[in-house]
């Protein structure tokens, strides 16, 4: 799964609420899909440039992602390098474009996950927040506090 840190969470949340709040969805289109709207939150393109990139090779998404090449000077391998520099993995990108990654989709309750459509916008939202909710409980785990209640006092004293 993709690292846990606050700029991925932040991304995953941001592509969620801009979805929810009805920015253009197709799930055909590189650019308005899953990952073209992870793809417009990480690089800052927009739909159109990210699947203008996309069509300089074949493929959907997935196939893109099988495809890639750090070195091949494509500007979709440009794009899926920042997603990748970012934290994301190139199984996340592809288990995103079918909201297929296991873990994710077994945080989701059981009747609504069996209902999950890999197209279908309010879906996609659901899952990105459940996967950054995922990561932030992660990211929470890992965060030990001092116990105040036990540690020494501090004493002032006045010259």
């Amino acid at each position: 799964m993709a690292t846990t840190s606050l700029p991925v969470i932040q991304a995953l949340r941001s592509t969620a609420q801009r979805l929810a709040t009805q920015a253009p969805y197709q799930w055909g289109h590189m650019g308005s899909c899953n990952c073209g709207h992870l793809a417009q939150t990480v690089t800052k393109l927009t739909k159109g440039e990210i699947h203008a990139r996309a069509m300089q090779r074949y493929g959907d998404w997935e196939r893109q992602l099988i495809d890639y090449c750090p070195t091949s000077g494509l500007p979709i391998d440009t794009t899926i390098d920042e997603m990748l520099a970012l934290g994301f993995t190139r199984t996340d990108l592809t288990h995103l474009e079918r909201l297929a990654d296991p873990a994710i989709r077994g945080a989701i309750p059981f009747e609504r996950r069996d209902q999950l459509r890999h197209n279908q916008r309010d879906d996609v939202v659901l899952y990105l927040r459940t996967w950054a909710d995922l990561l932030e409980q992660q990211l929470l785990a890992g965060i030990t506090l001092p116990n105040f209640a036990t540690a020494p006092q501090l004493v002032l004293v006045a010259s």
